[in-house]
């Protein structure tokens, strides 16, 4: 395996487009879990892929496509949450289900041969070249750069967000940027996990991470350093059984997650248990 990452160029480009994903999602993945935008998120995803086949339509790069679709959404669908008297979720639902129809008719109009698109609904990480790498990489920076000059308002906005207000945050900015951010982020694991799983990836790390961490910072540092874990064991278990690198990526993020969680049960349990001890005697 050693070897492999030192003599193939397509493992350090996987190597180093799973580091830069798993980056952009610790920071983005705490803030979606504290503020419950799981499901949102879910919807992003889906959205861009209406991008996807919108770019085999137009001739254009098809991450490209993806990468309007889903600010286009994301921005839209906080919009409608606004304005709209119609529950969130099914906003959520209806947006998700057009996304990836019009994603459908966009290829199916798309002249010749259809294209396959399983790359883009499942991730193909071994698949990336360099250019998707800077893609990736100018994505990343965006999301760390841009939630680091935000950082005290994150906090706040966060844990009270009618607090926020009083104060004079922009709440409403900080919703719509937050917004932005997932869109971006949800585009850069297109080309590590998918469309399709791009969500567990996107929260598990952070998941993990809120187990056994309190603050934000702990918290978002945990998950990127989780994340590169789940990614690099990934990415190391699929080549080496020639399996699916999303699909595999996306499965130890989830079984570490219950581990982790089974773990933190059982010692919370060992602590209550020794905190009864010592109060009796």
């Amino acid at each position: 395996m050693i070897h492999a990452f030192l003599n193939y160029a397509f493992m350090q480009n996987a190597l180093a487009v799973g580091v830069l994903a798993s980056v952009a999602c610790g920071f983005i993945g705490v803030i979606i879990i504290e503020k419950k935008l799981v499901m949102m998120s879910g919807g992003i995803a889906h959205i861009s892929y209406g991008g996807v086949g919108l770019g085999y339509l137009l001739g254009i790069e098809p991450i490209i496509g993806a990468l309007i679709f889903a600010l286009a959404g994301a921005l839209g669908i906080g919009y409608l949450k606004d304005k709209s008297k119609t529950g969130v979720d099914v906003v959520i639902s209806l947006l998700w289900s057009a996304g990836m129809a019009l994603g459908v008719l966009f290829v199916a109009l798309t002249p010749g041969y259809p294209p396959d698109l399983s790359s883009y609904l499942f991730g193909n990480i071994l698949a990336v070249t360099k250019s998707g790498l800077y893609f990736v990489g100018v994505l990343t920076v965006v999301v760390m750069v841009v939630v680091w000059v935000f950082f005290e308002n994150w906090k706040s906005y966060l844990f009270d967000e009618e607090f926020s207000l009083i104060r004079g945050v922009w709440v409403k900015f900080l919703r719509y940027l937050l917004l932005a951010l997932i869109a971006l982020t949800v585009v850069a694991l297109i080309r590590v996990v998918g469309i399709i799983l791009s969500l567990a990836l996107l929260t598990a790390p952070a998941a993990t991470s809120s187990l056994f961490a309190k603050s934000l910072e702990k918290r978002i540092i945990y998950a990127v350093i989780i994340g590169n874990i789940y990614s690099f064991s990934g990415l190391c278990v699929s080549y080496a059984l020639d399996m699916s690198s999303g699909a595999v990526i996306v499965v130890i993020s989830v079984l570490c997650y219950f581990a982790a969680f089974g773990v933190k049960k059982v010692l919370d349990k060992i602590k209550a248990a020794s905190f009864a001890g010592g109060s009796k005697v």
